[in-house]
């Protein structure tokens, strides 16, 4: 089974907030689909975090290398495109693009077998997973009244993070951790995203020091993005001395940016996105390291539907990883696919059993956002 062509498509149209200082508007693309196409006539689903403008670029400069390759090695295919691309793209868009087209070739590769990804992963220790509703933080009672609406949902876990946060006041700060902590009561987990990554952001390790110490009054499972995203002796040192557990890493891309973080002692959760980082095959190789180093690895999940099925899947087969992220109220992972998401009694969510991805798009809702735009 040969690749013969690989299509993109970037959604607009619902765009969520970012949170960014230069904040997205619902138009602006940031979410690219990919659909590989084989001589076979099956179809692969991707995702990229990158516009599409820079997918496509991405996908013509790689032509030459992916046209006509064997559809059914991911692993391998993927290896040779970032191999050939040190020179033109290492870890900014080509690599992100790469993502997409390895998670489509796995994809393909358990349509063919008739496997669920997370199987030929090596397999899969668990059926279900925790999913963590993602929010932007607001001023105290409208993150209270926010957080009381998604709770209402069947969420049980749930992470917090840019807005206000580290950018107003250590005050403003903590009413917000308050007040998401008497919303979702003592029982559920709380997770707190500084959001470090920002342009510019302001804060450094004494900062970031003093409001560990603050959450951790608040029982929060994990601080995250609590600094700059290359401030690899900062991130050390906080891991050191911080009350709660650090993470990060969601801006890191390829197995090689990742290495001196973990050798470091950076993080205690690593968390990987799979539609910038390489894909699925470069993600497994990033979470293998991180246990072989003491590390947790929970995926990075602010994409789409596609994103959350692959990391669905890479949940299944880690033993430790307990949870996904769900961007809550993205129509990107609530419309796009056909029967939706749905949480059990328990706030779990089924990890796909089908072969592949086990991830039926709605075309109908795919075309809404994509304006029509040819991928199949």
């Amino acid at each position: 089974m040969k690749i013969r062509d690989i299509r993109c498509a970037g959604l607009r149209g619902a765009t969520p907030e970012g949170g960014w200082a230069n904040e997205l508007e619902p138009e602006d693309c940031v979410h690219t689909l990919v659909v590989v196409h084989t001589d076979e006539g099956l179809t692969g689903l991707g995702s990229v975090f990158t516009s599409e403008a820079l997918v496509r670029g991405a996908i013509a400069l790689l032509e030459p290398l992916w046209r006509g390759e064997h559809a059914l090695e991911p692993q391998r295919v993927s290896e040779k495109l970032h191999q050939h691309t040190f020179w033109t793209g290492r870890g900014g868009s080509v690599t992100h693009a790469i993502s997409g087209i390895d998670i489509a070739l796995w994809d393909l590769l358990g349509q063919a077998t008739g496997q669920p990804v997370g199987r030929l992963l090596g397999g899969r220790y668990r059926e279900r997973v925790a999913p963590y509703a993602s929010l932007l933080m607001e001023e105290p009672a409208r993150m209270r009244d926010r957080l009381l609406e998604v709770k209402a949902r069947g969420f049980r876990a749930f992470k917090i993070g840019w807005g206000p946060f580290g950018r107003s006041s250590a005050r403003m700060d903590e009413a917000i951790v308050r007040a998401a902590r008497e919303a979702i009561g003592p029982d559920s987990r709380l997770m707190v995203d500084a959001g470090g990554s920002d342009a510019f952001w302001p804060n450094g390790y004494k900062w970031a020091l003093n409001a560990s110490r603050m959450l951790a009054e608040y029982a929060v499972e994990w601080f995250e993005e609590a600094l700059r995203p290359d401030a690899l002796e900062d991130f050390a040192l906080l891991r050191e001395h911080s009350p709660v557990p650090i993470a990060g890493g969601e801006v890191l891309t390829r197995r090689q940016a990742f290495q001196p973080f973990l050798a470091a002692r950076a993080f205690d959760i690593v968390q990987p996105d799979v539609t910038k980082v390489g894909g699925i095959s470069e993600e497994r190789a990033i979470a293998t390291m991180a246990r072989d180093h003491g590390v947790k690895f929970v995926p990075h999940g602010w994409n789409t539907a596609v994103g959350l099925a692959a990391d669905l899947h890479l949940a299944s087969a880690f033993p430790d990883t307990d949870l996904v992220e769900y961007l809550a109220g993205s129509a990107f992972i609530d419309e796009i696919t056909v029967g939706g998401w749905h949480l059990d009694g328990d706030g779990m969510l089924a990890i796909p059993s089908r072969p592949g991805l086990g991830l039926e798009l709605d075309r109908d809702a795919v075309a809404k956002y994509t304006r029509g735009a040819a991928l199949w």
